[in-house]
């Protein structure tokens, strides 16, 4: 029987990561995170990969990705903040499972990054960084909103991935 994929997209410091790793140890999948399998493959930081091939070489990386884990199945997949926003990328891993895009407050996202210790948010610096979120979260909103939301905001993780494995179980097909 096959292991349809379950696949979180969403703004940075919405959760996809500790989200996904929850999930992946409910369902018995593997956890992938596309920025951590773009980086290892590279060798390189996505900053540097940004810095030194541009941001094109960038995509062409996570296009790459998202073709092979679109192959396979039973994993929990967190992507980068944007790779769901290419409709190639959504189509190509919107056929392998479930895609859910994780929201949380601007403010929340905010006191997220910057708890994150050693996290590197090029995104952010300089300047505002709330009012640098909640640009980038209205720039966002029409392709973050063809996928069903879940909001993250005033839930611990569990209780977003019980969200979701209900979610799928309501569904299972799709």
């Amino acid at each position: 029987m096959p292991r349809p994929n379950i696949i979180l997209t969403g703004f940075m410091g919405t959760g996809k990561t500790t989200v996904g790793k929850i999930l992946a140890r409910h369902l018995g999948y593997g956890f992938v995170d596309t920025d951590e399998r773009i980086q290892a493959r590279s060798g390189k930081t996505i900053p540097e990969i940004f810095q030194e091939e541009g941001e094109a070489a960038f995509r062409c990386l996570e296009a790459a990705v998202a073709r092979e884990l679109a192959a396979g199945e039973g994993m929990v997949v967190a992507t980068g903040g944007r790779m769901m926003l290419d409709p190639e990328n959504a189509e190509t891993l919107g056929r392998s499972g479930r895609v859910f895009c994780l929201q949380a407050a601007p403010e929340e996202i905010l006191a997220r990054v910057a708890g994150d210790a050693g996290a590197v948010r090029p995104l952010l610096e300089g300047g505002d960084p709330l009012a640098r979120i909640l640009a980038l979260l209205k720039e966002r909103a029409a392709g973050y909103a063809r996928f069903p939301q879940v909001r993250t905001s005033g839930r611990t993780p569990e209780e977003v991935a019980g969200r979701i494995l209900e979610a799928c179980q309501a569904d299972p097909a799709s």
